[in-house]
């Protein structure tokens, strides 16, 4: 049996309303929305260090900020130790 996936086009149709995107473009950004809130904590915290560590940062400012950030994702994860964070990166 296939899975069934939403159309979102109704979200599509208002960001054509609301911006001066084709529906082609309007579609790409939803994907990469979805795409970006789908993310598991775990991988979001493995993105934001490489992110962060490869703009100069070091650890102790990295598992710092990453620690901030992650309350205001969409679906916030349960509160988490740098010890935490760091085993997600490293294991």
């Amino acid at each position: 049996m296939l899975e069934r996936r939403p159309s979102h086009d109704d979200l599509i149709d208002h960001l054509m309303r609301s911006t001066a995107l084709q529906r082609g473009e309007a579609a790409r950004v939803v994907l990469d929305v979805l795409a970006y809130f789908d993310e598991t904590t775990e991988e979001f915290v493995r993105r934001r260090h490489r992110e962060l560590q490869s703009g100069g940062a070091v650890n102790a400012e990295i598992f710092e900020r990453i620690a901030g950030e992650l309350p205001h994702r969409a679906v916030a994860p349960p509160e988490l130790s740098l010890r935490q964070l760091r085993r997600i990166v490293y294991g």
